[in-house]
C-alpha cells in the first residue's frame, strides 16, 4: 500500500546526500545547549516539514501526534524530577525548579526536532531510490543493497501468509487454548510455516543473486541512474540560512530568558 502524495523538492535531492546530512544535523542538534536556538531550529524544521513534505496536511498531523506526546513526557519527566536550586513546586516526590523546568522544555524540543527531521527524510525518499544512491555514490555493495530491497519487499509476503495460516487454523477448527499453553502452541503453528517458507524463498533469492553475478566486484549498471543537481545545493543553503536565522534569532528575539540549560551542581 502506497499513500498518495505530492512530490516536492525535498524529493528531489540526492538520497545520499540526505541520509548523511540529516545524521549530521542529529549530531549537530546534540550539541546544542541554548535553549532559545534549540527552540527555533525545532520552528525551522517544522515549517520545512509541515509545507514541503507533499503529503495531506491532516496524515501530517496525525504522524506527529505521537512524537507531541513523546514531547511531552520527556518534558514533565525533567521538569518534575530534574535538579535546581530556585525551587517553583513541590510535593513530594514531585519538585519543580526553574533550572529543571527549562531543561526539560530543551530535552522535549531536542526529541521533537529529532522526529521532525526524521520524519521529513522517510516521508521524502523512497527506500529504492536511496539503496541506489548508497550503491552509486557511497559505494555500497550491490549485493548489501538489493538484500535490502530483496528483504523489504518479504515483509508484506510474510504478513500475507500470517494471517493465510490463522485464517487455515480457524477453518480447520483448531481450539484456541489460553494460558502459557496457548502461548507455546502459537509459537510453534505460526513459526514454523514462517521460518521454513522464509528460509526456501531467502535460498531462492540468495540462488538468483548469484546467478546474475551480484557478488562480483566489476562495474555494473544501474536501472535507476541517481546523481547530483542544484536542487541539492538550494538543500544545503535551507540548512545553513536555517542555522544562522536561528542562531540570530535566539541572540536578538530570546522568547526564554536563559542561555546553556546545562545545570552545574
Amino acid at each position: 500500500m502506497e499513500f498518495q502524495y505530492n512530490e516536492t523538492w525535498l524529493h528531489k535531492i540526492n538520497p545520499t546526500l540526505k541520509l548523511f546530512f540529516m545524521v549530521g544535523m542529529f549530531l549537530f542538534v546534540l550539541f546544542v545547549h541554548q535553549l532559545n536556538l534549540l527552540l527555533y531550529l525545532t520552528f525551522g524544521a517544522f515549517i520545512l516539514f509541515w509545507f514541503f513534505s507533499g503529503h495531506p496536511k491532516k496524515r501530517v498531523a496525525l504522524l506527529m501526534i505521537p512524537f507531541i506526546l513523546v514531547f511531552v513526557s520527556t518534558a514533565t519527566s525533567m521538569i518534575f524530577f530534574g535538579k535546581g536550586e530556585t525551587t517553583w513546586f513541590k510535593f513530594g516526590l514531585i519538585h519543580i525548579t526553574e533550572e529543571s523546568f527549562y531543561r526539560g522544555i530543551h530535552l522535549g524540543f531536542r526529541a521533537l526536532i529529532f522526529a521532525t527531521l526524521g520524519l521529513t527524510f522517510t516521508l521524502t525518499t523512497r527506500p529504492v531510490k536511496l539503496f541506489y544512491s548508497l550503491m552509486q555514490q557511497a559505494k555500497l555493495k550491490p549485493k548489501y543493497a538489493y538484500s535490502f530491497m530483496a528483504g523489504m519487499r518479504l515483509i508484506p509476503i510474510m504478513i500475507e501468509e500470517f494471517f493465510t495460516i490463522r485464517n487455515a487454523m480457524r477453518v480447520r477448527g483448531v481450539q484456541q487454548q489460553r494460558g502459557l499453553r496457548s502461548l507455546f502452541f502459537k509459537l510453534k503453528s505460526y513459526s514454523i510455516p514462517l521460518l521454513s517458507q522464509s528460509i526456501r524463498r531467502a535460498h531462492r533469492i540468495a540462488v538468483a543473486m548469484e546467478a546474475k553475478r551480484f557478488s562480483d566486484a566489476s562495474k555494473r549498471t544501474f536501472y535507476y541512474p541517481i546523481g547530483y543537481s542544484k536542487t541539492d545545493g538550494l538543500f544545503i543553503l535551507s540548512f545553513v540560512a536555517l542555522i544562522l536565522l536561528s542562531y540570530y534569532s535566539a541572540e536578538w528575539l530570546p522568547l526564554f530568558p536563559v542561555g546553556d540549560v546545562r545545570y552545574e551542581s
